[in-house]
């Protein structure tokens, strides 16, 4: 090409500039098109033009000669939108390629919520700069054009749009959009076909069952069948859609969509029941949406965004209205729990793929199969209901008025419920209808909760509800009815219901019963059984169970610190002995007035017994006021009583306690025990419980108790004595030893506490707790110093011993913690050994047999018969610390030395107790002896500092090496 026949083209292009629309500010630019490519999206590289008639002109992209051209395309659709796509397409090959253009009609994703695009036509023709017209090819669900481009052409393409909007254009490789949608298609078969499915089980299951929530299920599966025949181009193949028919039918389904949800919700919830103000608000709703179908055919996109608002707002009410139901235990709101939750989660993807947040080929697809995910869901549900139940019968009418006639004489009312109607039943003339509120009291159900009690409304309601859903079972319930006069009766329903030929609850017929003085009487016997008849005080059950209720909440609130009193009126029996039994009972009918007027509403006050009262203050909680108090209550007792003109002076003995973490007996007791203390000093007097009062009388029994307890409060430990290696002084082994913190004696002896276990029991469970938790510390030591021959001793007693259950606890410990069985030793005395010498010896062997480390505790103190030592697998002997101690003795080492050598000409180590002083220790390594135990070598260590010793001797033993 010549200099000047480029500047002449330059010229013209500049010239004609004035004359061409505005259009987008960069040059177009070719795609580069090879073989490998199998689809290329298109829409970077396209300029739109809108606006612009029948007629447009265009510069081309600067061809293979690299000359820019002008070319001017008419619209031969009758139907343009006077907008054009231009792009640029270039074969830099050396092969001829065949591609496909392929806009679809609609695309879900960035559709919009509001006036959303429902799917249009996109591209009438496509005319490229060289060649002919693009040959359409047959699609009713997107715009293909089959483009042929020769090897280093630059082709120029205008495309005369048939809508205003181009949401997607992309440039396929022809067998690969042939197998795409050959995938999408079985898909889409297989969709359509469980869809389909789906709605005609649910109209079966309809027309099987006249309960509302079928129909109302089928109608939803219907409408998902139809949007997604439509979405899936399904519908196009049964009914041709004209031009823009596709947008109505789509905004139709959508429509009927919302609809049927809105619809189902209603009436599987049951709402009409119960709920006037929802129903009529679900009737103006659903009418609104009727009407939006019929806008549909006006203005669709209007009509589908107002139904995508509606699908989103019925989301967010139902899930209110299902957790509301299910909170109060209906039991359709909780089976539609997992629905809903799939429901929202839809509706959640729907939103962000129409706003754009997503938006890729497998979105839109997805959204339909999970269309019909949900429908298979509600199906299982409303299955659930459909076949529930057990039976199917019919109410006969005669045998019901029978029965009626037979009540007659009873005083009971005929309850009768026409569950198909919703219409309720009361007759009129029965004992206790006078006041009531009849002409509520028949008619739909829920006319019944206005004039129920508030507290009865939501199990009255439950009931009825439960009986229709479960189809069987028995109405017996007693509620409150308010009467005309304000005041509430106590009436009582029996009542069972009836079933149609459908399986479902036709009608519920019982009787009604006004029990109003029933349920006074009751409520006085509950009275005389919690409160003193005297003083109409509570009595002492009625005490203990505030002083719990008072602890429940103290241990909620800190800043509460309630105070409990127990005051005992000063020799009150000489009152009764000498003014009468009568005058007593008057003077305790005063002091309990006079106790009564100094408390606030929070604070209670309580005859604990004849002479006795208990108090619990709770509007008092700093130190000051609490005394200020408790001199106010010896005041108050103190002063004179008027009797026949004469004066009576009693004192009191008060004893007070402030709360504790302990049981509320307990509290009570300390204050009882300060009371005792107040009696003891002379009384008239206030006395705070001190701990010394607890201890002084901390008995056996209260032992045992806390004992007990002691398990669930985790107030046992183990600690653990260091069993050393003489020859190295390196650590062997532990030995446990049971430990109890008391939370007021603080430690106790196991002197103390081991024989009350022995003698109630409980040593079988101190015995287990110990062997586990020993075993888990050794399996947790071994871990950490890698020394798998370090070993654990623990005790054994004779409860133990004789219960066959060892060996099982025996193994399953080892099993659970993974330990070598030989690390594990057994401590028994030599006396626990010879209380069953043949059950001993048995169960000694089983255990030997395992692998089990047996050791003879505290040699020499017993039998110490040779005959039963050899009889009995012991592997170690220990030597009691009695033979180590006394220094001056010239028999000890002669002792010593006769039991060493007795133990290991038997093939037993041994392990002595009591070595004092390093002399001591060489003594005994000199002997041969292979273990010491002593408070020489370490006192018994808690778990902390147990494996703290372990890691310091491994420390030591990387120095050493």
């Amino acid at each position: 090409m010549s200099v000047f026949s480029r500047l002449a083209a330059f010229l013209v292009l500049l010239l004609a500039m004035p004359f061409l629309g505005a259009g987008p500010a960069a040059a177009l630019e070719p795609v580069q098109i090879s073989q490998e490519d199998v689809a290329i999206d298109l829409m970077p590289a396209v300029d739109l033009y809108r606006d612009k008639g029948r007629s447009f002109q265009v510069s081309t992209v600067p061809g293979a000669d690299g000359i820019v051209r002008r070319i001017e395309v008419e619209a031969n659709s009758a139907n343009a939108s006077g907008s054009w796509a231009v792009f640029a397409l270039a074969n830099n090959t050396d092969e001829q390629i065949d591609r496909l253009i392929v806009v679809p009609h609609f695309k879900l994703a960035g559709s919009g919520l509001l006036w959303p695009d429902l799917g249009a036509q996109r591209v009438a023709a496509i005319t490229p700069s060289e060649g002919f017209a693009l040959e359409r090819q047959p699609s009713s669900e997107a715009d293909v054009f089959l483009v042929t481009l020769d090897p280093g052409s630059i082709i120029t393409f205008v495309a005369e749009m048939s809508s205003d909007t181009l949401p997607e254009m992309r440039l396929w490789e022809p067998d690969a959009y042939k197998d795409t949608l050959n995938a999408y298609t079985l898909y889409r078969g297989i969709v359509l076909g469980i869809a389909g499915l789906l709605a005609v089980f649910l109209t079966i299951l309809f027309v099987v069952k006249g309960s509302a929530m079928f129909p109302a299920a089928a109608a939803l599966a219907w409408a998902v069948l139809a949007y997604i025949c439509i979405d899936f181009d399904f519908w196009q193949k049964l009914v041709p859609l004209i031009a823009g028919g596709e947008q109505v039918w789509r905004a139709g389904t959508e429509v009927a969509l919302a609809f049927t949800f809105v619809l189902f919700l209603y009436a599987y919830l049951n709402l009409n029941r119960w709920h006037g103000v929802l129903s009529a608000f679900t009737l103006i709703w659903l009418i609104g949406l009727l009407g939006l179908g019929a806008a549909a055919a006006v203005d669709p996109p209007l009509a589908a965004g107002v139904a995508r608002l509606s699908l989103g707002l019925a989301a967010v009410v139902g899930l209110g209205l299902i957790l509301y139901l299910a909170w109060l235990g209906f039991d359709r709101a909780i089976m539609l729990v997992p629905s809903w939750l799939l429901i929202l989660v839809w509706l959640a993807g729907a939103w962000m793929t129409v706003t754009g947040r997503l938006s890729n080929d497998i979105i839109q697809p997805a959204l339909g199969g999970g269309l019909v995910l949900i429908v298979l869901l509600i199906g299982f549900t409303v299955m659930q209901h459909a076949f529930a139940g057990s039976g199917i019968g019919s109410g006969l009418i005669s045998d019901l008025e029978r029965r009626a006639l037979a009540l007659a004489g009873t005083g009971d009312a005929v309850w009768d419920w026409d569950v198909t109607r919703d219409r309720i039943f009361a007759a009129s003339d029965f004992d206790g209808a006078a006041g009531l509120p009849i002409a509520s009291m028949n008619g739909p159900a829920r006319n019944w909760l206005p004039i129920l009690h508030p507290d009865d409304r939501d199990r009255f309601k439950l009931t009825l509800d439960t009986i229709v859903e479960h189809r069987r079972g028995r109405i017996a319930q007693e509620f409150r009815v308010r009467s005309e006069d304000g005041h509430y009766h106590w009436m009582s329903l029996r009542a069972r219901p009836i079933l149609g030929s459908d399986g479902e609850v036709v009608r519920c017929v019982g009787t009604l019963k006004d029990v109003t003085d029933h349920k006074k009487a009751e409520e006085r016997l509950l009275h005389d059984a919690l409160h003193d008849q005297l003083t109409g005080l509570p009595n002492r059950e009625l005490f203990m169970d505030r002083l719990a209720a008072i602890g429940s909440l103290a241990a909620l609130r800190p800043e509460l610190k309630p105070s409990v009193f127990v005051i005992d009126i000063d020799r009150f029996r000489q009152v009764n002995d000498a003014f009468g039994i009568a005058t007593g009972d008057t003077i305790l009918l005063t002091i309990g007035r006079r106790l009564k007027r100094l408390l606030k509403p929070q604070d209670s006050l309580a005859r604990l017994s004849g002479n006795q009262f208990g108090l619990i203050l709770v509007s008092q909680t700093d130190v000051e006021g609490v005394a200020v108090f408790a001199e106010t209550l010896r005041e108050a007792i103190t002063a004179p009583i008027q009797f026949n003109n004469s004066e009576i002076v009693l004192t009191g003995a008060i004893g007070l306690t402030g709360w504790s973490d302990t049981r509320c007996e307990d509290v009570l007791r300390e204050a009882e025990l300060a009371m005792y203390q107040a009696k003891r000093l002379g009384g008239d007097r206030i006395e705070p419980f001190r701990p010394a009062f607890k201890v002084a009388g901390f008995s056996r029994l209260e032992m045992e108790s806390d004992l007990r307890r002691a398990f669930s409060r985790n107030e046992l430990s183990l600690a653990f004595q260091p069993i050393v290696r003489l020859e190295s002084g390196a650590t062997a082994g532990f030995e446990a030893l049971l430990r109890w913190e008391h939370p007021r004696r603080g430690p106790v002896s196991p002197s103390e506490f081991i024989p009350i276990a022995e003698s109630t029991g409980l040593i079988v469970q101190l015995g287990q707790f110990a062997l586990d938790e020993a075993a888990r510390r050794l399996s947790d030591w071994q871990k950490l110093t890698g020394d798998p021959a370090l070993t654990m001793s623990v005790n054994i007693s004779s409860r133990q011993l004789i219960r066959q259950d060892l060996l099982n606890d025996v193994s399953a410990i080892l099993k659970r913690y993974e330990l070598a069985s030989r690390t594990l030793k057994l401590e028994l005395t030599e006396s626990l050994v010879m209380d069953n010498p043949e059950r001993s010896a048995q169960l000694l062997t089983r255990l030997r047999e395992m692998g089990v480390g047996l050791s003879l505790d505290d040699f020499g103190t017993g039998y110490s018969s040779l005959a039963y030592l050899m009889r009995f697998p012991f592997d170690t002997l220990k030597i009691d610390q009695s033979f180590l101690k006394n220094d001056r003795r010239p028999q000890r080492p002669i002792i010593v030395s006769s039991i060493v050598t007795m133990a290991h000409e038997l093939g037993l180590k041994v392990v002595a107790e009591g070595v004092e002083t390093e002399a001591d220790a060489e003594q005994l390594r000199k002997l041969g002896c292979e273990y010491a135990q002593s408070f020489f070598y370490a006192a018994p260590l808690s778990a902390d500092d147990a494996r703290r010793r372990l890691q310091d001797g491994m420390g030591g033993m990387k120095r050493a090496v």
